[in-house]
């Protein structure tokens, strides 16, 4: 599964990051903009 940040575009892609988005800590932050979890969607 897939999912972007809604701010800049960046995909956390579980297979390739080896962590499932669930397994993630709280304080996980997308590594261009920074913002938080709750900013990504799962990819259509």
């Amino acid at each position: 599964m897939k999912y972007v940040c809604n701010v800049c575009g960046w995909v956390y892609d579980e297979d390739e990051q080896g962590t499932k988005w669930a397994d993630l800590p709280d304080d996980f932050a997308c590594e261009l903009c920074g913002v938080d979890k709750s900013n990504f969607s799962p990819e259509e």
